[in-house]
């Protein structure tokens, strides 16, 4: 008896959430089928022009959005921007730098600093360890 591995596949948000691409962005024959582990290893390795254009000019999920403005998600919230943004929207954010901008990036910056000491000190402990 020989079995028939069935492909692995996933819904088109998860894919698009994979991709770092806003699904609503996306051509209407990814949101409407599945995507299986070796079409989206080939949609990452070999990405179509839809899929270029996407990353480079938007709109961008939000995870991306507050990547390329260096805050948080939350921070993101709490500053009012709820929708997906392009690249120009977020050009244009960082040359505003408005006041909650300016407060999220210094709040994004201690909590780095904060998580590089505790790994630090966690370090140190492992280290005096006998």
């Amino acid at each position: 008896m020989t079995s028939q591995k069935t492909p692995q596949t996933m819904k088109p948000a998860t894919a698009a959430k994979k991709l770092n691409v806003y699904l609503e962005a996306t051509p209407a024959e990814f949101q409407e089928g599945v995507v299986s582990r070796d079409e989206l290893n080939t949609l990452q390795t070999s990405p179509p022009e839809w899929l270029r254009e996407l990353r480079r000019n938007g709109p961008h999920p939000r995870q991306v959005v507050a990547a390329k403005l260096g805050v948080s998600i939350g921070g993101l919230a709490r500053g009012g921007v709820t929708e997906a943004l392009t690249t120009e929207q977020i050009e244009a954010l960082k040359a505003d730098d408005p006041e909650w901008l300016q407060q999220e990036r210094a709040t994004q910056a201690e909590v780095r600093n904060e998580t590089a000491r505790i790994k630090e000190k966690e370090a140190d402990r492992r280290q005096r360890r006998p």
